[in-house]
């Protein structure tokens, strides 16, 4: 009698959009963060492998200088919003190009993003480059004249 198993994706893009997948990833991750007090390595390794390397404009961040950065995260409890520009997917790999605004602490900040990763079939980061640029501010709207 042959057994009938369900069928596992074998790329966590292949049944959904790679623009959707990872701009729901950072939000789930921040979300989960954010949200409540479970232990914030916890909370990485849901969204991360253990050996997760990621590379930020030549800065080489593992897990435990990831699961550090969550500190000043929680802390100051910042609002983000991804705008996703682009994302093409390849087997395992997602190659992005968003704008991340975010404010903190009563200023914003845009950031533009080059984004390279690899993802287990569950859908965690095994891998990352990251390149970012600033973007300018636009001035504050003053009174009318």
């Amino acid at each position: 009698m042959r057994q009938e198993h369900a069928m596992t994706p074998s790329t966590p893009f292949e049944d959904a959009d790679p623009k959707r997948f990872i701009a729901d990833f950072y939000a789930s991750f921040t979300d989960d963060l954010l949200s409540g007090d479970e232990d914030a390595g916890v909370v990485v390794d849901r969204y991360h492998t253990p050996d997760i390397v990621q590379f930020a404009d030549g800065n080489r961040i593992d897990r435990d200088k990831l699961v550090a950065h969550t500190r000043p995260v929680r802390k100051n409890r910042p609002t983000s919003r991804m705008e996703v520009h682009e994302a093409q997917s390849a087997g395992d790999r997602l190659a992005a190009r968003y704008t991340l605004h975010v404010r903190n602490r009563g200023k914003d900040l845009s950031l533009e993003v080059y984004f390279f990763g690899q993802f287990t079939p569950e859908g965690r980061m095994r891998r990352a480059n990251l390149l970012t640029r600033t973007l300018p501010t636009p001035p504050a709207a003053g009174p009318a004249d």
